[in-house]
């Protein structure tokens, strides 16, 4: 298994005999295994785009299947994990985080010698630790990515084909990836018009745990909270569009937020530490009527939320 020394580089392109075949990538076979928004904005979108001869799914439950068609995937979903991953060049986990390791152990047996497997869990650090082996000792090779993208919408008929367009995506390598495994992931995130990142897995989720994870639990809080049932009836009545707004990402999948939550745990904790104790300053300088600690508070977020909305590849609306 060669190293990695080098990160960034591009492939070459695909041999010009492949006739018909997305010369941006090699992949003959890809599967996806787990199909809900993100798996099936995948299969969308590598469909639409052309970067591999076949691609399919795996799912667990039948009625997924004609959901599948029904979102546009016709001749696409199996509920056969081995006859999913069997042959593939690229195997895409797209579960939620806590049955990647039983699915790895289920599907290594099938496994192509020097298949890529990589997923699109929103935690590294464990994921990268558990599954690299695992895939390794199958003889193919793991690398972790997380696209952010995603939605409070969930199962594949939410799913869309440029879900992934102009967002980042991280890719996790370590000291024991395969250069050429990473090269062809590269190409294969860059075809579908995302930015990449390459970060270890230890800072990728120091930073999700700030920026995606944190968010997710404080409007979970705020719906929670303002919409308990021990208020007045009028209160919902008065939930407007800036508490719409807020809480939008509160609607997310449960069981995947509980697995995020515990898989970065040590990090979520940290942030919220950090949270809490920022919000009791505030909390303290309202009893308090410090009308200038309160304005700096309010100045600071609006010109740092400014400054970064004016970087963002897709500014948030106004």
């Amino acid at each position: 298994m060669a190293g990695c020394p080098q990160l960034g580089r591009v492939l070459l392109i695909a041999s010009q005999t492949d006739a018909g075949f997305n010369r941006r990538v090699k992949f003959r076979k890809i599967a996806l295994v787990g199909v809900g928004l993100l798996g099936g904005s995948l299969a969308l979108a590598i469909r639409e785009r052309k970067l591999a001869y076949t691609v399919q799914g795996y799912v667990r439950r039948e009625a997924s299947i004609p959901e599948c068609e029904q979102a546009g995937l016709s001749n696409f979903a199996t509920l056969i994990l081995l006859d999913a991953v069997r042959d593939a060049d690229l195997v895409i986990l797209c579960t939620p985080l806590a049955q990647m390791r039983e699915l790895t152990v289920r599907m290594a047996p099938a496994l192509k010698p020097d298949a890529i497997v990589t997923d699109v869990g929103s935690v590294k650090g464990s994921v990268v630790a558990e599954l690299e082996s695992l895939i390794a000792k199958a003889g193919a090779h793991f690398i972790g990515a997380h696209p952010m993208a995603g939605g409070e919408k969930m199962g594949v008929l939410a799913a869309r084909s440029d879900l992934f367009t102009n967002a980042v995506c991280v890719l996790t390598p370590t000291g024991k990836t395969n250069t050429s495994a990473l090269l062809q992931l590269e190409r294969f995130w860059r075809a579908l018009e995302t930015r990449l990142l390459t970060l270890t897995p230890q800072l990728h989720d120091e930073l999700v745990a700030r920026c995606s994870h944190l968010p997710h639990a404080v409007a979970a809080e705020l719906a929670n909270y303002v919409l308990d049932p021990a208020h007045p009836d009028e209160q919902p009545q008065l939930c407007a569009n800036g508490f719409r707004d807020t809480t939008r990402i509160a609607s997310g999948s449960p069981e995947m937020w509980r697995d995020i939550a515990l898989a970065n745990r040590e990090q979520l904790a940290r942030a919220l530490g950090v949270f809490v104790s920022d919000l009791q300053k505030l909390q303290g300088a309202i009893a308090a009527g410090d009308t200038q600690a309160i304005e700096k508070f309010f100045t600071t977020a609006k010109e740092r939320r400014d400054a970064w909305s004016a970087q963002a590849a897709s500014p948030s609306p106004e």
